[in-house]
């Protein structure tokens, strides 16, 4: 299928807009009347589903952007040329999604722009929030080429060309601090966050699990744009992604079974508790299965197989960051009386972003050269 036979107004099309209409409206009543009305925030519980699964989960998604984008204009791993432009976009709306989330769950919306010149530089909420700025305008910056390269400015497509490297080098050093930063957040509440998470290493957790994530992602999307818009993208790179994700993989479960048995125990994830159990499914479901699965060379070399794996690695790694983010928090805020559930509101202003997100990268794939070096 080329960029002419991608039909815009389908009723997937139209599903996509009815979404962020509703999630428009939200918006709109959240800037009127507040975090308490649209919400079910509290003083005990101020940080939710935007913040767990729009900041820390988008984020973590967007790391293929850096991950893919240093593997070809750094370390000139020409094999993966073909995706870094779907992994750099999705990236772009990864962040977006993490800005617009922080924009309003801000308690003062309008004063999201304080940070960029009221400096706070002990501040581990402003380091985040500068990383933000400045890797969404680096983003922006590293997909500029297909915009340039429609719009026919052939001087400036080829400047930015000449500087991507660079460019990419320091989206890739923002990136690694940021994906780190977002974890190192946390440990600012030692007495709230269960021992099953809390850790000094959570920085490092966070980042080596967003690399993992990385790869499991843009193999997802590789995949899912293949079947969708109907462009062959070489297997060699499916299978290289699988790899990485194996070696991740391993990576990362040593460093979780070593983080828990230096800090509550082993025997603290198998309690039958809330916390437990919803660590055990986080590692089981993220990490063990995915390891397994991988370490198999039939599992390895099969598309299908592939597909599924990343599922897991993405619905894993999101889940520790909603247990770092949210359920991590449950038995602290349980004991104080609150509890917290995401309201509707929550629910539609997440669900009309990731909508945005789906829409604009259809949007993408219809009108400019988002596929390069591929076969349709």
């Amino acid at each position: 299928m080329n960029n002419k036979e991608i039909k815009m107004m389908t009723p997937m099309t139209i599903f996509l807009i009815a979404v962020m209409a509703a999630g428009g409206v939200v918006a709109i009543y959240r800037l009127i009347f507040g975090l308490g009305a649209s919400t079910n925030l509290n003083d005990i519980w101020p940080w939710g589903f935007w913040i767990g699964f729009d900041v820390l989960g988008g984020v973590a998604m967007a790391a293929g952007g850096f991950v893919i984008a240093g593997t070809v204009y750094i370390l000139n791993w020409k094999k993966y040329k073909p995706i870094v432009r779907p992994a750099i976009l999705n990236a772009f709306f990864g962040y977006a999604l993490a800005a617009t989330s922080i924009f309003f769950d801000i308690g003062q919306s309008f004063r999201i722009w304080h940070p960029m010149v009221m400096w706070q530089v002990n501040s581990i909420m402003f380091i985040v929030a500068i990383h933000v700025v400045l890797y969404t305008t680096t983003l922006a910056v590293e997909a500029s080429p297909m915009i340039l390269e429609k719009l026919r400015m052939t001087g400036a497509y080829r400047f930015v060309n000449k500087i991507m490297a660079p460019i990419v080098l320091f989206g890739v050093l923002l990136s690694t601090l940021h994906q780190s930063s977002l974890g190192a957040v946390y440990l600012i509440i030692p007495s709230k966050l269960s021992p099953l998470w809390y850790s000094s290493r959570l920085p490092y957790l966070f980042l080596v699990s967003a690399v993992m994530l990385a790869l499991s992602m843009v193999s997802f999307e590789t995949i899912l744009s293949s079947r969708i818009f109907r462009h062959k993208v070489p297997f060699d790179v499916i299978t290289g992604l699988a790899k990485g994700s194996l070696v991740v993989a391993a990576l990362y479960f040593v460093l979780k079974v070593w983080d828990l048995a230096s800090g509550p125990g082993i025997g603290a994830a198998f309690t039958g508790g809330f916390s437990a159990n919803m660590y055990l499914l986080e590692m089981v479901v993220g990490v063990v299965m995915p390891l397994i699965l991988l370490s198999m060379a039939k599992f390895r070399t099969a598309l299908n197989s592939i597909f599924a794996v990343n599922i897991l690695v993405i619905v894993g790694i999101v889940l520790n960051r909603l247990n770092v983010g949210i359920f991590g928090l449950a038995e602290y805020a349980g004991r104080l009386g609150a509890d917290y559930f995401p309201s509707l509101m929550e629910l539609i202003l997440t669900a009309a972003m990731i909508a945005f997100a789906f829409f604009g990268f259809k949007v993408s794939a219809k009108y400019l050269n988002l596929f390069p070096g591929t076969e349709h």
